[in-house]
């Protein structure tokens, strides 16, 4: 195992209603003006925006607001968020809704003190500092409730980038599973999809006798298999809702991913595909990481074989054990298959034809690749093929 520092501040308030609390939370980490950030109309119309609001003035809390965040948030919007908050003079910053509002909520907080240009910090440059974010979750899937890290989409060129550093980590996270009852199962798969692919991320590595995080990672894996069919057919089920909530956040505050390397090519060569069609990012993750398994399994079989046998109970072949690996792709995929994700280029709506753009794209913002096997500008083209031709 390697060694490793290990930082998690955020204090997590889970269960039913807790967002009537937002005030005494705010109170409590020293926010006295705070910048409401959410979405489009849902919080609005569930009524979460006016609990939220209610909670604030019972506290004593000014506040202000922003919405308008997209799916896979813009860059625009950061811009006019940072004005905002130097105008309003805000001292923290409440993300209402899912990854995307967090992602954006945190680029906000990193531009405010910062003299230049945000985007320096999805160009390589490391936040030091950052106003305070919290959030009430509204989406089990991206973990960024827990977690330091931030993707924006530059609409110049719609390159989609990523930042992280400690200081974005959320002072306090309220996570209600009811309030994810609403959303549609394609949501709720697209979410469950990415906290699957934060996991397999971390659990294909090339750093030995990692049995605890192995099995950490086993669990989240296996509790999504469990719970998301579960959730899929029944909305409204609320032990599923809270066991794929808490297995978001546990997927991505690095817990299951310390002392051990991480991967991280599907997360980037995926970006490319949703910065270009404006895809859902769990969907995309659908198309490109069995397809990345497909191509990288050979480098470590045994490890394929391990996520086969412990997460999807294949048989395992001892005398071959490749086709033990290749099951434990099939099996993914058609897991993916059946809780109504797409599985390849045409389900999702891209195109074969646009890999070359797709690779060039990925080459100016990630340029060499990392983690359990480097990839070439070949290689990473080979994975786009797979996917927009793969089948079950």
């Amino acid at each position: 195992m390697n060694g490793f520092n290990f930082f998690s501040p955020t204090e997590f308030v889970f269960g039913k209603g807790r967002e009537n609390e937002c005030g005494e939370f705010v109170k409590k980490y020293g926010g006295s003006k705070v910048l409401i950030h959410y979405g489009g109309q849902s919080a609005v119309k569930s009524g979460l925006l006016d609990r939220v609001k209610a909670s604030l003035d019972k506290s004593g809390i000014y506040w202000c607001e922003l919405g308008g965040v997209k799916p896979n948030p813009r860059d625009t919007l950061v811009y006019q968020g940072i004005e905002l908050c130097r105008s309003e003079k805000v001292d923290l910053i409440l993300a209402v809704g899912g990854g995307s509002v967090i992602d954006s909520a945190k680029a906000i907080a990193m531009g405010v003190p910062y003299e230049g240009d945000f985007w320096d910090f999805y160009s390589g440059k490391r936040p030091e500092k950052a106003l305070p974010v919290a959030t009430v979750l509204t989406i089990a899937a991206a973990g960024s409730e827990g977690s330091g890290d931030s993707v924006i989409t530059k609409e110049d060129g719609m390159l989609k980038r990523g930042a992280g550093g400690d200081c974005l980590r959320p002072r306090f996270s309220i996570m209600d599973p009811e309030l994810t009852q609403t959303l549609p199962a394609y949501q709720t798969a697209c979410g469950a999809t990415d906290i699957m692919a934060h996991v397999f991320e971390r659990y294909f590595t090339n750093t030995p006798e990692v049995e605890i995080t192995d099995r950490l990672c086993e669990a989240v894996l296996l509790t999504m298999v469990k719970e998301t069919p579960r959730v899929i057919a029944d909305p409204n089920n609320y032990e599923a809702r809270a066991n794929i909530m808490w297995a978001g956040t546990v997927a991505h505050t690095n817990i299951v991913g310390v002392g051990r390397d991480q991967d991280w090519n599907s997360h980037g060569i995926e970006h490319e595909l949703s910065a270009l069609y404006d895809c859902a990012h769990g969907a995309g993750l659908a198309v490109i990481m069995p397809a990345w398994m497909e191509f990288v399994y050979k480098h470590n079989i045994m490890r394929f074989c391990q996520m086969a046998t412990r997460v999807f109970g294949c048989n395992m072949d001892f005398e071959n054990p490749e086709n033990t690996a290749l099951a434990g792709i099939r099996a993914f995929r058609t897991f993916l298959r059946g809780i109504g994700m797409p599985i390849n280029f045409a389900e999702l709506g891209a195109k074969e034809e646009d890999i070359p753009v797709l690779v060039e794209k990925f080459g100016l913002g990630y340029g060499l690749t990392w983690g359990f096997v480097r990839l070439s500008s070949a290689d990473i083209a080979e994975i786009y093929r797979i996917a927009a031709r793969a089948e079950i």
